[in-house]
């Protein structure tokens, strides 16, 4: 899943350079402006810093290295599965799964079907899981917004930082000089438009695809434990379940049928 992050985060970049490049390599450096960027990203993480608990500012760099580092769920894989097991526990019982505990690497999953092994009600192992789902989803809203956040910040600080410029040029008006004045003064704006749009707020709009993603996923899984537990047919299980992927990802087979 990070890949595309890092193409389009490549591609941007890479545009902007052959843009400028265009009108002559020699203009590159009036694009770099210290200040500007002191302005833009310092001002941007003292907002957040201030907007947010010590503990949640200091997780958010981990947030944001998550669209580079997340890999995506395998649904169908969770779903094949998930039909494996209950197709265990149709023929052999469902106390037959605490042998097939050491083959799931999926934590939620293997904590239903404790849950279930050890004859805890549907309606406990179900409001158990759900809120297992919603406590995670609550967590990664949390980071997402964050992130969103530094997005938010960001241009408004590349507005300050062009009025800071403006303001040190009118208080030294050198008509010789008011161009380049200008260019340094509007370079503020420049970075937070870009840093917002090409960086945090895309960042902050794949964690909502990710956790959509794992979210789905936990309720395919949720609904499958369920299911086992309640002794549906294998088959139904199968069906029932893979209704939540489009068409095109699910089974040739199951498309024939």
């Amino acid at each position: 899943m990070g890949k595309a992050t890092i193409i389009g985060l490549a591609l941007g970049w890479a545009l902007m350079f052959m843009a400028i490049a265009l009108s002559g390599l020699d203009k590159l450096r009036i694009f770099v402006d210290y200040p500007s960027i002191l302005i833009v990203f310092g001002g941007a993480i003292a907002s957040v810093m201030g907007a947010y608990p010590l503990s949640a500012f200091l997780q958010s760099a981990n947030y944001i290295k998550i669209p580079f580092t997340a890999k995506e769920q395998d649904v169908l894989q969770t779903i094949l599965q998930i039909v494996s097991l209950s197709e265990t526990a149709r023929r052999e019982g469902l106390l037959s799964l605490e042998n097939r505990m050491e083959e799931i690497d999926n934590p939620f999953l293997a904590t239903g079907l404790r849950m279930a092994v050890d004859g805890i009600s549907p309606e406990v192992v179900e409001g158990i899981m759900n809120t297992e789902i919603d406590t995670v989803n609550a967590r990664h809203l949390y980071g997402q917004g964050i992130i969103a956040n530094y997005g938010k910040y960001a241009p408004a600080f590349g507005m300050i930082g062009t009025l800071i410029g403006l303001v040190l040029m009118l208080a030294d008006l050198d008509p010789d000089t008011i161009g380049t004045g200008m260019a340094v003064a509007l370079l503020t704006t420049l970075y937070g438009a870009v840093v917002s749009n090409l960086m945090l707020l895309p960042w902050a709009d794949k964690l909502g695809v990710i956790n959509a993603n794992e979210i789905q996923t936990m309720e395919i899984t949720l609904k499958g434990v369920i299911a086992i537990q309640s002794g549906e047919n294998p088959r139904v299980i199968k069906q029932k379940l893979l209704m939540y992927l489009p068409p095109k990802d699910r089974p040739e087979e199951e498309e024939n049928e």
